[in-house]
């Protein structure tokens, strides 16, 4: 909606232009709330996927060959990451003292104000290292 003055010039009103800046403010606003968004869900992947590393480190670890010290244990990992592993025998086999070994690795962090964790559990045969039983 155009407005002619009396120099026959053609326009913007004052209300045109305020609503126009709205509009843009509007839009502005949505943009960087969706680019903030993006922002935060690639720094949680990324801490998901360094946490997801260090968990498998930790799992690796755990047991050379297939000896396996059964307990909990925990620590810190640096860069703000928590790690705790468990080694508990689940099933004594008859043949060569082998046994079922259940094993689990948790790591956790906060970012964002709340606490992430990626936890990875497996079952593996071996044989208890020699001085640590339950």
């Amino acid at each position: 909606m155009t407005w002619s003055c009396k120099s026959g010039r053609a326009g913007f009103t004052l209300l045109e232009v305020l609503v126009a800046l709205a509009i843009a403010g509007i839009a502005l606003a949505a943009m960087t709330d969706a680019a903030t968004g993006g922002f935060l869900a690639t720094k949680t992947a990324t801490g998901y996927q360094e946490a997801l590393s260090r968990a498998r480190s930790h799992m690796a670890a755990l047991g050379s060959d297939t000896v396996f010290a059964v307990g909990d244990a925990e620590g810190e990992d640096g860069g703000g990451f928590r790690w705790r592993s468990s080694v508990r025998e689940k099933e004594r086999q008859a043949a060569g003292g082998l046994a079922l070994f259940d094993i689990s690795v948790a790591v956790s962090w906060s970012s964002g104000g709340r606490i992430h964790r990626v936890a990875l559990t497996t079952l593996r045969l071996g044989r208890a290292a020699a001085g640590r039983h339950e």
